[in-house]
């Protein structure tokens, strides 16, 4: 009986000394890491937790990108995203409220910059081998590349954001692949702020989204850009950011050669080739990631001419990287300049661009290394 007793008594202490464990605070920053999407993501947690409060947030923010993924991948055939591309032509197919909530966002960029941004270029990045299909590394037929090109463009696409219903109207594959990241960067930072966490950091392939700052004394969150370096990964701009998103688009880091020609993985919709001009990379401010994610990519395949162009119409903080020579400018929007200040942003090292580029004379600011 005594002996009875006495293993219930350690068996108690033992559950005590467990629940006493997973209740203790952590030591700050708390980080998650994984891989998802074919990348990786890195939520970064400031606020204080226990290892019990940190163990729920994970399996939360897993959940989120299980969902994206579940909805908008390509890579998996049992996406709605895959269901939605193997629907019949001209009919109406009822979506989720995350698929035509990233569906309308393309939409209105694709729209907004004259078809640089299109969604039903699937069929088109897959020949070029940067997606699903097979990779061969090698030049695309050009019989069947003009064959796809002639297929896609928004205007073979309808979203009914009321009804909450899309159709394909031309035999197009749509890939959210330059939309999707953003969302689910939006979607684990929303998650986090229903917890009621103020301060937070998500990382998705790239794709960051921030809130409040990264430690006990305020300071911002700090987020490089990297130079348009193909050897190694080297930030030049590091952008100190507040309840904001950024977003990158470049052509340096996924490509291959053919015939000792260097091919982007950025295609332009508009003529079916990867894009070719001196412009390296877009990083797009703005409230929303998703929204920065699709308008980086638009900018980048626009080139620095246009696409300057374009961010100033919209009043969009967008920051670029252009090649010059031997080395390169970094150019900046006013919306750009503005959200940091003139003082900051000349410590950063920016250009101003508040008139056509064709009408400034850029210098090339420093070499590449």
């Amino acid at each position: 009986m005594i002996a009875r007793r006495f293993l219930w008594l350690l068996l108690l202490i033992i559950l005590l000394a467990g629940c006493s464990e997973r209740d203790r605070p952590l030591e700050p920053p708390v980080t998650f890491e994984g891989e998802t999407f074919g990348t990786f993501y890195q939520v970064v947690i400031a606020d204080p937790l226990t290892r019990r409060e940190a163990d729920k947030l994970e399996s939360g923010i897993l959940a989120e990108l299980e969902s994206v993924d579940a909805a908008m991948s390509t890579w998996r055939e049992d996406s709605e995203l895959m269901a939605f591309n193997e629907a019949p032509l001209g009919e109406w197919q009822p979506l989720s409220d995350a698929l035509i909530e990233v569906l309308a966002i393309g939409q209105s960029v694709a729209e907004a910059s004259d078809g640089a941004f299109d969604m039903t270029i699937g069929g088109l990045v897959n020949l070029w081998s940067f997606g699903p299909e097979a990779r061969p590394r090698e030049m695309p037929n050009e019989a069947t590349l003009v064959a796809r090109l002639a297929e896609i463009g928004p205007d073979s696409l309808e979203v009914d954001e009321q009804a909450r219903q899309a159709r394909r109207l031309r035999n197009v594959f749509v890939d959210l692949s330059a939309v999707a990241k953003g969302h689910a960067t939006d979607r684990v930072a929303a998650y986090l702020t229903q917890q009621e966490l103020d301060h937070y950091l998500v990382n998705l392939g790239g794709e960051v989204k921030v809130a409040g700052h990264r430690d006990a004394e305020s300071a911002p969150w700090r987020i490089g850009i990297e130079v348009p370096h193909e050897g190694r990964q080297q930030a030049q701009h590091v952008l100190p950011l507040e309840d904001i998103s950024v977003a990158t688009s470049g052509d340096y880091r996924n490509y291959f050669e053919h015939d000792g020609q260097r091919y982007s993985h950025t295609l332009d919709p508009r003529t079916g080739h990867p894009i070719d001009h001196r412009l390296a990379s877009v990083t797009v401010i703005h409230p929303s990631d998703a929204w920065a994610d699709a308008w980086a990519t638009a900018l980048l395949v626009l080139g620095e001419e246009e696409g300057m162009v374009l961010a100033r119409q919209r009043e969009l903080a967008v920051l670029m990287l252009v090649r010059q020579g031997e080395g390169w400018t970094s150019l900046a929007s006013p919306s750009f300049v503005e959200y940091f200040g003139p003082d900051a942003a000349e410590e950063l090292g920016v250009t101003l661009v508040d008139q056509p580029l064709s009408g400034m004379a850029v210098e090339a600011e420093r070499p590449l290394e």
